[in-house]
């Protein structure tokens, strides 16, 4: 494994030594504009040989291949594969060889590990698939008590820029009304500022998830990410795991 460019972020958590894990930032890929220069999706119109040339970069520097995801708001969980590009947003690893990886530009991606090292696995979670239950049936598809589970939420758009309707607060609150706190007035009628953050938190400690670290990023207002709600034609960064 090479080092990887400054401004990457190593999460701040006590997992055990061997689960690594990072998220990739704008910097260090060959992307040209509005793409420049890091970035890892395949789906939002860059160079296809500009992402390959990325996601070789990637691997080279970690050592290790991605399990890329075909993304689409889901509650699907599968076994990490590297080559394989399931429909599903979230995965779970219990060997080495292979990184979770999820890809976003304002959604939540959510890193977990158990306090043994044995096992790690890496969720999109958009506020469907938040408020569907993507971050419980990841919980559930690594088959490990969540009380030995620590969970880490990484860069996603922050409640400061989150507008969404009112339907959106209703689908959390219907099933979880403590989630009444994580929504408050926007200035436009009928509208709410929602924090993903405080949401995430909600659902892993009603499944039992109690060690939770991260958040606090805004997608939207920090330029080293991609931010789809700032600019429409734009990448994504990656949000990866791994055991060694």
């Amino acid at each position: 494994m090479t080092s990887w460019p400054a401004d990457w972020l190593v999460p701040a958590w006590p997992a055990p030594h061997r689960v690594r894990a990072c998220v990739t930032t704008r910097d260090g890929g060959v992307s040209q504009a509005p793409f420049e220069a890091f970035n890892l999706g395949d789906h939002v119109g860059d160079d296809p040989q500009a992402v390959a040339a990325n996601r070789q970069r990637l691997q080279d520097t970690l050592g290790r291949a991605p399990a890329w995801l075909k993304q689409v708001h889901s509650t699907v969980v599968v076994r990490a594969e590297a080559g394989a590009c399931p429909e599903a947003d979230a995965s779970w690893a219990d060997e080495l060889g292979v990184a979770c990886a999820v890809l976003t530009a304002d959604c939540l991606p959510v890193l977990f590990c158990d306090r043994e090292g044995s096992q790690v696995a890496a969720a999109h979670a958009g506020w469907r698939g938040l408020a569907g239950g993507i971050l419980e049936e990841t919980v559930t598809a690594m088959a490990v008590e969540p009380g030995r589970l620590m969970a880490w939420l990484g860069p996603a758009i922050g409640p400061g820029a989150f507008e969404v309707g009112g339907e959106v607060r209703d689908a959390f609150v219907a099933s979880h009304p403590a989630a009444l706190q994580a929504f408050t007035p926007s200035h436009n009628d009928g509208r709410y500022m929602a924090d993903l953050y405080c949401l995430a938190r909600i659902r892993l400690a009603a499944c039992g998830v109690a060690a939770v670290y991260g958040g606090g990023f805004c997608t939207y207002r920090e330029p080293r990410f991609y931010s789809y709600r700032r600019a429409p034609s734009t990448g994504r960064f990656a949000s990866l795991i791994w055991l060694e």
